[in-house]
């Protein structure tokens, strides 16, 4: 197998610092943290999104920049948010996991069935409340980072126009095509972003290993490409050498029995087909292809969450 050296970094360590987010509590859009910066001029209607999960600073940190240096766009409408508040606020660099949300994964219920059921979670009022502006809304960056101390990702989506945008916007340099989580639907697959036929599209970034002061650096600098390539700001930046992988399985747990067969960070290529990469109980999770690439394998090994991407790079 080969994949990422070195030994891993402390997956504890905080060397991000949380900014203060009262100035933006009020927005102008009616939704609290949410604030649109409208150019008076036609163009589309740009979301850059943070805070989904509220222990992800890199994004929060990203958006408060661009506050402070008081970014404009030249066209269209600019929107910055902060998702997931309430459990940001619950924050504590002395446990930083502990906040990824209050009752559930904001990142799953993005189903119109979720939306309109009856259920009632933190995370559910705040989608509702979201819904409207994410109705519309063209172009979305989702600002995310990821357990281990793996290389920036685009999720871009199991669509054209999703793999497009990431070309487009010629950042990071790895391109992941995926169809999401059985578990819920992310924000980047809602409405008209999963739509083939319809304009809007959206990315998820993952910048980096949770709480490294890079993934901020990452965030900054997709948030800025997406605004030149919208027309909103003038910022040239060229398009980095960029590979695709498509996956083609999320291993799902099935038991409390789920262990992989060694330490994976991401990223790495299994070289022969049927490998064993984990153990569900009695089930063997073997590489389906030769040339595998794990994607994003996760610490949280609970029944029904993903514990790892299958994929491989294509042209």
């Amino acid at each position: 197998m080969t994949g990422p050296a070195g030994a891993a970094p402390d997956p504890e360590r905080v060397e991000l610092v949380p900014p203060d987010l009262a100035p933006y509590r009020a927005g102008n859009t009616g939704v609290p943290y949410y604030t649109t910066l409208d150019s008076g001029r036609p163009g589309p209607h740009v979301l850059l999104n943070a805070l989904i999960h509220g222990n992800e600073l890199c994004g929060a940190v990203a958006l408060d920049r661009l506050f402070r240096e008081d970014v404009r766009p030249q066209r269209g409408r600019l929107t910055l948010g902060f998702a997931n508040v309430a459990a940001y606020a619950r924050f504590d660099p002395r446990r930083p996991a502990l906040s990824r949300f209050v009752d559930e994964d904001l990142n799953r219920v993005w189903s119109r069935d979720r939306l309109d059921g009856a259920g009632q979670s933190v995370e559910l009022d705040r989608a509702r409340a979201l819904r409207p502006i994410m109705d519309g809304v063209d172009l979305l960056l989702d600002l995310h980072s990821m357990q281990f101390a793996t290389a920036p990702l685009m999720l871009a989506g199991p669509l054209a126009k999703g793999r497009a945008l990431a070309r487009a916007l010629g950042y990071p340099e790895h391109v992941v095509c995926d169809a999401g989580h059985a578990d819920g639907t992310r924000l980047r697959d809602y409405g008209a972003f999963a739509d083939p036929a319809a304009a809007p599209a959206a990315l998820l970034l993952e910048c980096g290993q949770h709480w490294r002061a890079g993934t901020a650096d990452v965030a900054i600098e997709g948030c800025l490409r997406m605004l030149a390539l919208a027309g909103m700001i003038d910022r040239p930046a060229p398009a980095l050498p960029q590979r695709v992988i498509q996956v083609t399985e999320a291993v799902t747990i099935r038991t409390h029995r789920f262990r992989f067969a060694r330490a994976f960070v991401g990223m790495e290529v299994v070289p022969a087909a049927g490998t064993t990469i984990a153990l569900d109980g009695p089930r063997r999770i073997v590489t389906p292809y030769d040339d595998c690439v794990l994607i994003m394998p996760s610490r949280r090994l609970e029944p029904g969450l993903t514990a790892v991407r299958l994929g491989r790079f294509v042209p």
